[in-house]
């Protein structure tokens, strides 16, 4: 389970977790209804060993202070071009029948019946959202680079606790001013160096956005681009040999990967076990997560959540 996304919310390092799992437990993903559009709930990150084994039904792994979890959803696949193709039909019908077009209320109590005969029918798409409660530093990962979807991980916990105060990372200064000013030559926070990916804007709203790829980033062209008064909004940025991410003015990490010297030692074990794998790549993700987290916290000013 490597994460390829990140969108961080902060919560209080003091929030109490005791009763996690039983929590989670009330809040499991239940199979979507014949009638409804979708479902979402808690579901075991790790896979079971096999039926009957109780430990095999939890929703959260730990480790330590980091604990995994993972949010379920089934979603019925209903095109609204279907039903709006099949409602125009039955309404030239009922035109053709009654000599006259029917009216508002019609179209909608006919558009509210169709959904209902078809919802049934309809295709269930399955979804799974990982997520990193870092309680050390008082994080939570999603794996994603949608903000709504990552709300979503984030309200099914606050649903689950009856209160989880987190809130999206705030940066105490401009992350385009700091994401421009290590282009531009100033240091970069121990460990932290470079990538070959960046994206410049003007200033002004609506403005010209140039995208940069497999680009040296100090070199002239990049120079003559901060001198017209374009900012960087986005930036690749590799710690040590263990992480590569681009990190963007909306603090959400993207294109997050786990590099060579991260990776190296996981792979000289041996294990022939899926769970003992997966464990093992849980402790080394989060691991990589609050090195990474130490060093761009200070970087960047992130407030804390009281």
């Amino acid at each position: 389970m490597f994460f390829r996304n990140l969108t961080l919310f902060r919560f209080p390092t003091s929030l109490d977790l005791s009763d996690f799992d039983s929590h989670l437990a009330e809040c499991a993903l239940k199979p979507v209804g014949p009638l409804e559009l979708a479902s979402r709930g808690f579901v075991s990150p790790i896979p079971p060993k096999g039926e009957g084994d109780d430990a095999d039904a939890a929703l959260s792994h730990r480790i330590g202070d980091a604990i995994w979890l993972s949010v379920g959803s089934e979603e019925r696949l209903l095109p609204s071009a279907v039903v709006n193709d099949l409602l125009q039909k039955k309404l030239a019908e009922l035109e053709r029948k009654e000599g006259r077009r029917p009216g508002g209320r019609t179209r909608k109590r006919l558009k509210e019946d169709l959904v209902h005969e078809l919802l049934p029918r309809a295709f269930v798409r399955p979804g799974r959202v990982d997520a990193i409660l870092d309680l050390e530093h008082g994080i939570c990962a999603v794996d994603t680079s949608s903000r709504k979807q990552a709300e979503n991980v984030v309200a099914e916990i606050r649903n689950a606790l009856g209160s989880f105060p987190a809130l999206p990372l705030n940066a105490e200064v401009a992350p385009r001013a700091v994401l421009t000013g290590w282009i531009a030559g100033e240091p970069l926070p121990d460990g932290l160096s470079l990538g070959d990916e960046c994206e410049l804007r003007d200033a002004a709203d609506n403005g010209a956005v140039v995208k940069c790829q497999r680009q040296e980033l100090t070199g002239d062209e990049i120079g003559k681009h901060l001198e017209s008064g374009k900012q960087v909004a986005r930036l690749a940025l590799t710690l040590d040999d263990h992480v590569a991410f681009v990190l963007g003015e909306d603090l959400v990490l993207r294109k997050f990967k786990l590099l060579d010297g991260a990776v190296d030692a996981l792979e000289s074990s041996e294990r022939d076990d899926l769970r003992a794998e997966l464990d093992a790549r849980f402790a080394l993700m989060a691991a990589e997560l609050k090195r990474l987290f130490s060093v761009i916290e200070p970087a960047l000013k992130l407030s804390k959540v009281d």
